[in-house]
């Protein structure tokens, strides 16, 4: 098959595409189902709001190649945090649009865009068997 030319030159693209994809999609479910029963300290959410979006952020770093991608990639990911609590708020009755959650959202694809101007930006093409 014919690499995609916004990733880049990985082995088996589409599978890591593929895993970034459901990884999204997961991101989506989650945030979308009932929460479960968990004593956890108020606020504490907005951390795994960062660290999710963080992931996939800087996920989409090891995957695609050009500075177009990625912005859109992060585009993408933000709008996606802002609908998500929309979606809460207007969809789910045990969850709550929150300001804040879309916030932690876009502050994470932020941080994880930065990791674009590191020497880790191509971790995943160095850790590939030659």
């Amino acid at each position: 098959m014919a690499p995609v030319k916004a990733l880049k030159p990985l082995r088996r693209q589409k599978f890591w595409l593929l895993l970034w994809c459901t990884a999204v999609l997961g991101v989506i479910v989650v945030c979308l189902v009932p929460p479960p029963p968990l004593a956890l300290p108020q606020n504490s959410d907005k951390v795994e709001h960062f660290l999710a979006y963080f992931l996939l952020a800087g996920s989409a770093v090891q995957l695609f190649a050009t500075r177009r991608a990625l912005c859109v990639v992060a585009l993408g990911l933000v709008v996606m945090g802002i609908g998500i609590e929309g979606l809460q708020g207007a969809l789910t009755e045990t969850r709550m649009a929150d300001p804040m959650d879309a916030l932690a959202n876009s502050v994470g694809v932020l941080a994880g865009m930065l990791t674009a101007f590191t020497p880790l930006r191509d971790l995943l093409l160095r850790l590939q068997p030659r």
